[in-house]
């Protein structure tokens, strides 16, 4: 193995050395913020330089030859509110395309002074009030602990927690399976790698490469109407053009996978464009050199977007996203070796999951546009658990096909009726079409007993309003309401949303939001069948709540910005199993629930999250967050419960500095580092008493999640280096996550050598050695 490491490092580590200024363009569009009509003539500065240009007549500008480095750009139009695009990286390999929005000034000309606001200071949709921020693609690839992947970034914002082995999100104390993924305006399955195994809405690693990612926005309270089926936050991610000038290549080699990805035009001087991103695990590609129980973990993705404008048709878009994932296990046939349940059971675990979409963009007159769009999308999981009795002979323990198909249609109207106000309505029509099969043995070593079996259609209909209405230069009022019907039980939900944001000063803004928001539950569990065979949570309600978030932003010149929110959830309708302490608040990664489920949980969240940022400038940035929080809720006895996801506190410290470097500055040498410091995983005691009678895990459930774990101290590292040569670049990276060697909690497990219950800590450190070549 260190052989054949060797011969990779000895094969790419070649003197790539190259004289004289490396320089790139920069491109893109300007337009209206509320009606993407384009504004010609529109000024784009680059700030510190003498570089400039304006746009054409169809809003199209194009700065030639700028020397590689990172620079701000100042974007202006006579009756609307400048703008600065913050931290635009230029390198060699790739053109820089830009998609600039601006907002009209209401006032008269002449009457107000307005400063250029920083782009990063505000999320891409207008329409959010509090609680959103933009995730630039810049950041997913630079920020440690990152590791390209948009899950593990947003872990970094203030009221997200983290974790190791896996990136669910949970925002101010909610699961994971609260949150949203939204792609190209559609809601799509979980779309990580080993999604759902470990933790409901979580995974290993994103399937979404940083190579066709767009930036996007994360919302974490109180969204704006036009997001339905969503309790605790939305990921709303967007794809990005492909170059239509050139084409452009990348390859990355590295020890978690190879990625290939490639954008350009389909003919020369043509408008349509193509981008694509391959990636496959390296652990697949090394299985010949590693032991025989070491190749099992598998995987493999593809994203993809094609955009073809037309001259009157609008423009159209197919754009997609997939992944198979398979991994596994096998059982040790010595009893002597028998240590804990898994050194016993084999595992074969199949997966995947696909996303393809057509979507439609027209403008309607010159102050509206009409988007639609025609997906699918497919999510499937197979699992087969067995487990060897005394007698080394292995027994069925749990079966698990789980088939959905999603066709969706949604279109939606944005409206602009004056400098005032803007609208934008829409609807979706989503068909759910489920195949599944769930069985287990419990206890074990009995005849596996069918919990669910079903096949068939239902159809979750959405509709929504949502206004933006500036009252005056100060003031600001988001309104809206969403509703949906879920036609397999004919439960409705009706859901008002507003917000409103007054800037008091020049740099100072605050905002208030209210939102009633609402989810449904994984398929499979409507569909449950109790001990007598009779389907018995069918009527399943969605769970709802009540958001409310008060917001103050203060940014200090261009580079600095203050963020404090207060927040406060109200959850109700929470499915839960009477006279227990049993609550889905809590659902991590449990397939098998036999028991009649009713609404009538609650929980609470309540706290405050604090973000300090310096906008990288000088070649450094910085960010701080911290979080006060309390998660609690109430099961079916009726008792309140801290919940699993209450550490109470999160801090995180981001930090990095990039050089320029070489003969003529040209190349860039970056360090990052990202320290965490957050309260304890909750967990409930165990009762051993009970694990030994049955040789598994037992906890009691009577106190649950009354222990926490000592505080953890998570610590990640990223370091760079960027060669730049005319029309192409080299990097060298070395990414470590939990470089601290933090020990993360997974749970109880019973030794069959002591007799005990154990927990179970292991610390996962994951390092990763890259090199990418961009031409």
């Amino acid at each position: 193995m260190k052989k054949h490491a060797l011969i990779f490092l000895v094969g790419i580590l070649y003197p790539f050395f190259a004289y004289g200024q490396t320089v790139q363009n920069i491109r893109g569009t300007v337009k209206d913020e509320s009606s993407q009509e384009p504004l010609p003539y529109a000024s784009v500065v680059i700030q510190n330089t003498q570089l400039g240009t304006s746009t054409d007549n169809q809003g199209n500008f194009m700065l030639k030859n700028v020397p590689v480095g990172r620079y701000n750009l100042t974007i202006s139009y006579l009756g609307y509110e400048p703008k600065i695009i913050s931290e635009v990286m230029v390198s060699s390999s790739k053109e820089v395309i830009l998609e600039i929005t601006l907002k009209e000034n209401i006032s008269q000309i002449g009457e107000v002074t307005i400063s250029p606001k920083v782009n990063k200071s505000m999320p891409l949709n207008k329409m959010a009030t509090v609680s959103a921020r933009m995730l630039s693609v810049e950041e997913a690839s630079r920020y440690a602990g990152g590791f390209d992947d948009p899950a593990r970034l947003a872990s970094s914002f203030a009221g997200v927690g983290s974790n190791v082995g896996n990136n669910g999100i949970v925002v101010r104390g909610n699961a994971p399976k609260f949150l949203q993924w939204k792609l190209e305006d559609v809601e799509i399955p979980n779309p990580n790698h080993f999604a759902d195994v470990t933790g409901f809405g979580g995974g290993g690693m994103t399937a979404l490469s940083s190579q066709v990612l767009g930036n996007s926005d994360f919302f974490t309270g109180a969204f704006p109407a036009e997001y339905s089926n969503a309790l605790s936050g939305v990921f709303d991610i967007k794809l990005k053009n492909g170059s239509n000038t050139k084409m452009e290549n990348a390859v990355q080699l590295g020890l978690l996978g190879i990625d290939i990805a490639s954008e350009g035009p389909f003919k020369k001087n043509g408008k349509a464009s193509y981008i694509f991103n391959y990636r496959y695990s390296a652990l697949a590609l090394l299985s010949p050199l590693m032991p025989d129980d070491a190749g099992g973990t598998k995987y493999q993705d593809l994203s993809f977007k094609v955009n073809m404008p037309t001259t009157h048709a609008g423009v159209f878009s197919i754009w997609g996203l997939g992944l198979i994932d398979r991994s596994g296990q096998t059982p040790e046939k010595d009893i002597i070796k028998w240590e804990y349940l898994q050194d016993k059971e084999e595992e074969d675990v199949k997966q995947y999951m696909g996303v393809l979409g057509i979507q439609h963009k027209i403008s309607v007159g010159t102050d509206a546009y009409l988007k639609s769009t025609l997906a699918t999308t497919v999510s499937g999981l197979n699992m087969h658990t067995e487990r060897m009795n005394d007698n080394i002979e292995l027994q069925p323990k749990e079966v698990i096909r789980n088939t959905n198909y999603n066709f969706v249609f949604a279109t939606a109207l944005n409206k602009k009726f004056n400098a005032k106000h803007s609208n934008k309505t829409g609807i979706q029509v989503t068909g759910l079409l489920y195949d599944m099969l769930l069985k287990n043995a419990d206890p074990a070593e009995t005849p596996l007993k069918t919990q669910t079996d079903e096949n068939g259609f239902s159809t979750l209909l959405t509709a929504y309003t949502n206004s933006s209405i500036n009252l005056s230069d100060r003031w600001t009022l988001n309104v809206g309401i969403a509703g949906q019907y879920f036609t397999l039980n004919k439960h409705y939900t009706i859901e008002p949303r507003v917000g409103i944001k007054w800037g008091f000063a020049e740099n100072q803004s605050l905002g208030i939001a209210y939102g009633l928001h609402s989810r449904l539950e994984l398929l499979n569990y409507y569909f449950t069948r109790s001990e007598s065979g009779e389907l018995v949570n069918k009527d399943l309600d969605f769970t709802r709540a009540h958001h409310l978030v008060l917001s103050y932003n203060l940014n200090i010149g261009s580079n600095y910005h203050l963020q404090i929110e207060s927040y406060i959830q109200k959850l109700y309708d929470v499915p839960v199993i009477p006279d227990s302490s049993y609550s889905f608040i809590n659902l991590q990664k449990d397939w098998f629930v036999n028991k009649a489920l009713k609404n009538n949980g609650k929980g609470i969240n309540y706290g405050i999250d604090v973000t300090l940022e310096k906008y990288i400038s000088r070649g450094y940035y910085f960010m701080f967050t911290g979080s006060l929080f309390n998660s609690r809720y109430q099961g079916g006895d009726g008792v309140w419960r801290n919940t699993r996801f209450n550490r109470n506190y999160l801090l995180n410290f981001l930090s990095g500095k990039e050089w320029m470097v070489g003969k003529n500055k040209q190349n860039v040498f970056n360090v990052n580092l990202r320290l965490s410091y957050q309260g304890g995983d909750r967990y409930s005691p165990i009762d051993q008493t009970a694990s030994a009678r049955q040789e598994d895990a037992v906890y009691d459930e009577r106190n649950a999640f009354s222990k926490q774990l000592a505080p953890a101290l998570l610590g990640h590292f990223n370091v760079s280096y960027k060669i730049n040569q005319a029309k192409r670049s080299h990097e060298f990276a070395l990414k470590i996550l939990n470089a601290t060697g933090y020990k993360e909690y997974y749970g109880y497990r019973y030794n069959f050598k002591t007799h005990r219950a154990e927990q179970e800590r292991e610390s996962i450190i994951i390092p990763n050695i890259s090199y990418k070549i961009e031409f």
